[in-house]
């Protein structure tokens, strides 16, 4: 499956069951990681001016859980959650995601990605990668197949403007 990026964020499949998310801010890393995890700055970002934030929480911590949920214009409620698994302050989060509108398989864990983004600063920019593992190719071709990228590279332009903004 070939993918096309058409914003700044250049995405990748570096394997058949992995989404690679390379993107470069004009902020410094502290910023940028502060942006990624703060409920109040997640707000101003992660609806990707397609509806309006409803929930954006987080629980910060190995174990802790987070949940975003935005509503689109016409009404449609679009909902992600998952756990933290590792952080390291300003430089690596690593956590799963899954959609609350896939369906899932009964009795089993849920269908989700394991997503590892890593924070690298040089010269006051930061460069955010962030490498999604999908259980499986068919679950990654959904994902790259919902439209997703057109979402993230506004969501990802949002959060740069968030970034710049806390200087």
């Amino acid at each position: 499956m070939a993918v096309t990026s058409s914003g700044t964020a250049k995405v990748t499949l570096p394997a058949d069951d992995q989404i690679l998310i390379t993107r470069e801010f004009d902020a410094p890393r502290d910023l940028v990681y502060k942006a990624w995890t703060t409920p109040e700055l997640v707000r101003r970002w992660w609806h990707a001016n397609r509806g309006e934030m409803k929930v954006a929480e987080i629980d910060l911590r190995v174990g802790g859980t987070w949940r975003y949920v935005s509503v689109t214009p016409d009404g449609f409620e679009v909902a992600f959650h998952g756990e933290y698994r590792e952080i390291v302050p300003d430089e690596r989060v690593v956590s799963t995601e899954v959609y609350e509108g896939a369906p899932q398989p009964e009795g089993e864990e849920e269908q989700g990605t394991l997503n590892t983004a890593t924070f690298e600063e040089a010269d006051g920019r930061t460069t955010m990668t962030i490498l999604g593992q999908a259980p499986s190719r068919e679950v990654r071709d959904a994902i790259i197949e919902s439209g997703m990228e057109a979402g993230m590279q506004d969501a990802l332009d949002l959060l740069e403007e968030t970034a710049v903004s806390l200087r």
